[in-house]
């Protein structure tokens, strides 16, 4: 599992390992190192104990996550891996506990020790990001709340998934349309935006592959996001409907089981209590029920409802795909691939160098009544029930084609789209040019055109106004509708949609619907009444939920209340306030867009102009060439407070890309871990664990050719080798048995490069009188080892002649450094060598030193 990190100008680990399973493991240690404190709150949400370190707050969610059984369903997925998956995913998860305690250390956040992973633990997060991520059952429960109210007719009124209108874009523009002649895939993924961020700029690559993309940490792989190549693809939300709700009647027999009404009649269901901690020391209990359509999420006196997902059908998260994903090398790998997926179903657009194209749904949608994507169905009802998975489309795509989690190609597999608007803007935008570059798609990815504005803004000219609210009038009506940061228009327009949205709330009609529901704290979100209207005003304005002397009233009050309002920017109230698990979030300003353009970054209009869903990535993958690809994201690379924290805010708010690297010469080497079999190992107090491991010329060069090319190695002769001359070095070397080369690893990492030779079978022997017992050294410490701590080259030393003296022929070891090297006969005689004469070596003169196995460190009384 020997692999090294490499880091390109902005953090961005670059990970090469010799094979798959190397690289897994590398990748799961890069996420610990960099993400620690992240990888412990998704390993925490997923298990259902968030509780016990962020508080009473997380109950609810750690409620849901015991009763949907999260942990449960993903040991069940991981058994269902096949071997070849299985043992990649556990690689993964060998290399996240190698590091995570060391990381965990070091970061502040931690107050326990961490939680080490299981090796279902990459599903379990994975499942636990995705329960409530674009599936929509959480609406079903808002949707019933209106029919109750106002009837099934006003349920379309409201037509908006919440609790905020998912807003990732994507898009493909073929060979024909583009300056290089091949195709270029772009868009941004839109999620809670996160310090550290929801997805990691990445590079893995080794023997079989060289892909780069943006990963989720605690996933392996590279799952929405990626360019091995010769094939990239990138995904948005297809905002399809994979998960019922069931009205339940659940009873309790006399022996104390509980029983459920399904189909047939009464049926045994599976019940029993879990403890929650909670931090500061109290607990809470939950109550998991599972019936036979699936896990109780609601209870009271007998009524409840239960939750069906696509796991309960079938144990399985489709983690098979992400390997297979790496090894794409065409339009058709992915698409195989891809044939495995399973959750969150997505839109997917792939491109590869031989020009094939991609456009297609992947995921499992259930095949059931058309009422269950509406609201919950009865149990008992047996039309409600499962009849396999819906057949999933695919499209050509001819000049260009877009995605917004837009109805589009997935329109069969769901009742809530976003609106077309942002799709039909991506599309006016790239057919206005037919020689699109990567970065010319910057401007796409930023545009702040907002098209719904004119729904409200064309009731404007019918009212009766005067004074200020009629001088707002005028600006707004020659306003360019663009939400602009800089804009004074865009902050009036939104002070005055907000102020409409909290008189059409006001409303009577609208009363029942502002009441406290009956469901769990954990979906609240879902159901405010002010965030239901302000994300489906276009759709209640041209209905009949009201009267127009009702609607113009409110209109009236919302521009007389924006005109009071102080001048202001829209990026200085349309704040960005990240989701941070530590540390409370600051606000940060200066943030253009909203909800529908294609920029999209919406607060919740009603409640707060502040934000925290946006485009959690920005990316463009050029097929001509990868080196021309761009991306960025929110705040940084890594996860640690540091340079690369938030080094890419600044970027990423002008809406500016920085580019994709994959010349290994333009980038530094930061460290390299090695785990092979050991010829000798010893602990040191206060030092650490010093491994010393047999050098493999060909997997080991570019770590050796780097140390002895440098000016301070220019004693040992190599400063002006290339590089293929010192490979044949070390191959030499490797096939003789009297020489031997050795690393030297602290903790894994490699400090040292050690060289051992029998005198009588070398130069150096023709130069002085051979002892029986005799065995020749070469010590290169790394640059960083000596600089790391007080006393470093005396211990090495000292953990070498233990190794040499561990061999009882060996009675004296020999060294021969440079005459010149005045710093190596300092170190000689400090760690107990006796100087001996000069001598005379082809490459240079030398002074010999000896070290009799009595007088070694590791010897001494």
């Amino acid at each position: 599992m020997s692999f090294v990190c490499y880091r390109d100008a902005w953090g961005v680990p670059h990970l090469r390992a010799a094979d798959p399973l190397s690289l897994a493991f590398a990748q799961g240690s890069n996420a610990a190192t960099d993400r620690a404190w992240q990888l412990e709150t998704l390993h925490r949400r997923a298990a259902g104990t968030s509780a016990a370190i962020f508080g009473e707050e997380w109950l609810p969610w750690d409620r849901l996550a015991r009763q949907t059984g999260i942990l449960d369903a993903a040991r069940s997925a991981y058994d269902r891996l096949d071997d070849e998956t299985a043992d990649w995913v556990r690689a993964y998860v060998a290399g996240v506990n190698a590091a995570l305690p060391k990381a965990a250390a070091a970061a502040p956040e931690f107050t326990r020790p961490p939680r080490l992973w299981d090796p279902w633990t990459p599903l379990a997060v994975w499942h636990a990001e995705h329960l409530l991520f674009g599936s929509g059952f959480p609406a079903k429960l808002w949707r019933e709340r209106v029919i109750e109210h106002l009837g099934e007719d006003a349920v379309g009124r409201f037509a908006m998934d919440g609790p905020a209108p998912t807003g990732s874009n994507g898009w493909i523009v073929d060979g024909t349309r583009t300056a290089s002649g091949a195709p270029i895939l772009a868009g941004d993924p839109h999620r809670f935006l996160q310090l550290p961020g929801s997805y990691q700029q990445i590079r893995l690559a080794c023997d079989e592959y060289d892909v780069v993309g943006l990963a989720m940490p605690g996933i392996p792989g590279i799952a929405h996001f990626g360019h091995t190549g010769g094939v990239a693809w990138g995904i948005t939300n297809a905002m399809a409907d994979t998960q019922d709700l069931f009205h339940e009647r659940l009873r309790r027999t006399e022996d104390g089981d509980v029983e459920a009404f399904g189909p047939d009649g009464w049926e045994p269901a599976r019940s029993w209590t879990e403890t929650i901690e909670v931090a500061e020391g109290a607990t809470a209990t939950v109550a998991v029920t599972v019936t036979g359509r699936g896990s109780v999420i609601a209870e009271d006196d007998g009524a409840a409802l239960s939750l069906r997902s696509p796991l309960h059908a079938d144990p399985e998260l489709g983690f098979a795909a992400l390997p297979k994903l790496l090894r794409a090398r065409t339009v058709a790998d992915v698409d195989a691939a891809l044939d495995g997926w399973v959750l969150p179903v997505n839109v997917v657009m792939a491109a590869d160098t031989a020009g094939g194209l991609l456009h297609r749904v992947a995921g499992r949608v259930p095949e059931r009544d058309p009422a269950s994507f509406v609201r919950p169905v009865p149990a008992w009802e047996p039309q409600f029930a499962w009849n396999g998975w819906k057949p999933l489309a695919s499209n050509n795509v001819s000049g260009f084609a877009a995605m917004a989690n837009d109805r589009g190609i997935s329109g069969e597999l769901g009742v809530e789209f976003c609106s077309p608007y942002r799709v039909e803007r991506i599309g006016k935008l790239l057919d206005a040019r037919g020689d699109w570059t990567p970065a010319d798609m910057a401007a796409i990815h930023t545009d702040t055109y907002l098209p719904t504005a004119a729904t409200l803004l064309g009731l404007l000219p019918g009212l009766d106004l005067s004074g200020s609210s009629a001088l707002l009038r005028e600006r707004l009506l020659a306003w360019d509708c663009r939400m602009d940061a800089d804009s004074t228009e865009a902050a009036a327009f939104a002070a005055f949609r907000a102020a409409f949205v909290r008189s059409f709330a006001a409303l009577p009609v609208f009363a029942p619907l502002a009441e406290p529901s009956r469901y769990p704290e954990v979906f609240a979100p879902w159901l405010v009444l002010e965030v239901r209207i302000g994300f489906a005003l276009e759709h209640l304005l041209n209905g009949d939920l009201i009267g127009l002397d009702e609607r113009d009233a409110a209109l009236r009050d919302a521009i007389e209340a924006a005109a009071a309002r102080p001048s202001t920017t829209w990026g200085e109230v349309h704040r960005l306030v990240p989701w941070r698990d530590a540390d409370p979030p600051e606000a940060l300003t200066g943030v253009s867009g909203d909800a529908d353009c294609v920029l999209s970054t919406s607060g919740a209009p009603g409640i707060t102009e502040d934000f925290s869903r946006g485009p959690a990535a920005r990316w463009v993958w050029d097929l001509a060439d990868r080196e021309q690809s761009l991306w960025i994201v929110p705040f940084g690379a890594s996860g640690v407070p540091g340079p690369h924290f938030r080094d890419q805010f600044p970027l990423w708010r002008r809406g500016e890309l920085v580019p994709v690297v994959t010349d290994w010469n333009e980038l530094h080497e930061e460290y390299r871990m090695i785990d092979r079999p050991a010829v000798f190992e010893q602990s040191v107090d206060g030092f650490g664990r010093v491994s010393i491991v047999p050098v493999h010329p060909t997997e080991d060069l570019d770590l050796i050719y780097g140390w002895v090319t440098e000016e301070r190695a220019r004693f040992w002769g190599m400063t002006g080798h290339a590089r293929e001359h010192v490979l044949e070095i070390y191959e030499f070397l490797d096939s003789l048995e009297t020489h031997h080369a050795f690393l030297v690893l602290r903790e894994g990492e490699p400090i040292a490069l050690f060289q051992t030779y029998e005198p009588d079978a070398d130069p150096v022997g023709e130069c002085y009188e051979v002892e029986p017992g005799d065995i020749g050294a070469h010590l290169l410490v790394a640059s960083a080892g000596g600089k790391t701590q007080v006393g470093f080259t005396g211990v090495l030393m000292g953990v070498l002649a233990a190794y040499l003296f561990a061999d009882p022929t060996h009675r004296r070891i020999v060294v021969e450094p440079d005459a010149r090297n005045e710093q190596a006969a300092v170190r000689m005689r400090r760690t107990g060598f006796t100087l001996g004469p000069e001598i005379q070596l082809p490459e240079k003169t030398a002074r010999l030193a000896f070290l009799r196995r009595e007088d070694a460190p590791c010897n001494r009384a």
